[in-house]
């Protein structure tokens, strides 16, 4: 039972080829495949998107590349001779296109759905911001809302970054709680002699955030920085500096970089963790957003104290465990932040918070032995777990449908324009 996982084909179906250096999601990505590796099994990562230059080297993990390909024919000839035990699908949007080819061509395949976190929250947040109105209740029952909980629907078990989306899901969706296992960020212990690398607080200068531009509320939080909360926080700290990094900045996040305010905008970080570990404090006003922020955690791992908000703070900690504060008003925020910034006994105390918090609730070595047992069920009684939850099997059959029929006619409409 204990190998019972070693040499099992696994094949990731990713949206993008993963970057660690690039967002949370990327990290995320190499802690999974590190713990695939770790138990053996035979891994291959799939995409059909294009490599860039931050994309990381997969050969460490010996991991084989497989050449996928949307709305294509091809696709089937190459999941039909791999044949994968199982398949894990990097969010809903990739199960939409690639689940009813496995279910033709791999049909006693397990899958995996990695929700990443759920993208229904997090824009159903966006949209009750930007309107400004209700509640966020109104905003939940959305199409994307449909198609996510469809792909959950469709998947033997799907992949939570937090317990209160699993919440959301089994109390007010009613989805079944053995379709869903939550793993949050799987982080090693910091250990003594990390701590002992970290900067002294006398030798760290600044507030920094950091954040992929390609997730909006990464830019939002950045516009709230420079027009809300740094005008007020430059008056109370007039010699100290606002730096800003993120993988993929826009121009007009470029833009907003101004010496004489002392608001420095970097753009990408060669490595987070030694600019997060360089300053005193994060700053982190997120409005909306879903799941478990990887930039605290790499705050926690360098000994980065932050000041953020509900939202940021969502599923992370209580605020007695917290390492730092949460504010979520303009004032409160800029007061937290002048607090944590001169109080050198104030800041020591939150850091050691974060030592606590790592080792307490993001145990790399206490998930990964959860999710081997549940995978290794599963793996067992596959048939008995498809029969206990038919809706799957339900769900598979008439949505997969529609998504073939409508997959189909774009490969035969790509065809006919290749022979014009």
């Amino acid at each position: 039972m204990e190998n019972a996982l070693k040499g099992k084909k696994l094949l990731i179906i990713g949206q993008v080829w993963p970057e660690s250096r690039s967002s949370a999601a990327g990290k995320r990505m190499l802690q999974l495949l590190d713990v695939f590796c770790q138990w053996e099994m035979e891994l291959y990562f799939g995409s059909t998107a294009q490599k860039s230059p931050y994309s990381d080297d997969l050969s460490s993990w010996n991991i084989k590349e497989v050449d996928l390909y949307l709305n294509d024919e091809r696709t089937d000839h190459i999941l039909a001779d791999l044949q994968p035990d199982w398949v894990m699908y990097d969010r809903f949007m990739i199960e939409e296109q690639f689940g009813w080819r496995i279910t033709e061509q791999c049909p006693q395949t397990k899958t995996i759905l990695d929700t990443e976190d759920l993208h229904f929250l997090r824009y159903a947040r966006q949209e009750h911001l930007k309107k400004g109105e209700g509640v966020l209740e109104d905003y939940l029952y959305s199409d994307r809302t449909k198609r996510e909980l469809a792909s959950i629907m469709r998947c033997d078990l799907t992949l939570l970054i937090s317990q209160v989306e699993s919440d959301l899901l089994t109390q007010r969706f009613r989805i079944a709680e053995e379709l869903l296992f939550v793993l949050p960020f799987l982080e090693a212990e910091i250990t003594g002699e990390e701590q002992a690398n970290w900067l002294p607080f006398e030798e760290r200068e600044g507030f920094v955030f950091i954040g992929n531009f390609i997730h909006e509320p990464n830019w939002q939080t950045v516009l709230r920085l420079k027009t809300e909360i740094w005008p007020q926080l430059r008056k109370a700290l007039p010699q100290v500096n606002m730096h800003i990094y993120g993988a993929y900045p826009s121009a007009k996040v470029m833009q907003l970089h101004n010496p004489k305010e002392r608001f420095l905008v970097h753009g990408r970080a060669e490595d987070a963790l030694a600019v997060v570990g360089k300053s005193r404090v994060m700053l982190a006003p997120l409005a909306f957003g879903a799941g478990i922020k990887g930039k605290f955690i790499d705050g926690m791992r360098v000994g980065t104290p932050n000041v953020t908000t509900t939202i940021g703070m969502e599923a992370m900690a209580t605020e007695e465990e917290w390492n730092g504060y949460k504010a979520d008003e303009v004032e409160l925020f800029v007061e937290k932040a002048v607090a944590l910034y001169q109080q050198q006994e104030l800041w020591q105390e939150k850091q050691q918070k974060g030592i606590a918090l790592v080792q307490k609730r993001y145990s790399k070595s206490a998930y990964t032995e959860l999710f081997k047992a549940r995978m290794l069920q599963l793996d067992q009684e596959i048939a008995a777990h498809r029969k206990a939850h038919f809706l799957l099997e339900v769900f598979k059959y008439h949505t997969a449908q529609s998504t073939k029929y409508m997959g189909l006619w774009i490969e035969e409409k790509n065809k006919h324009k290749k022979s014009e």
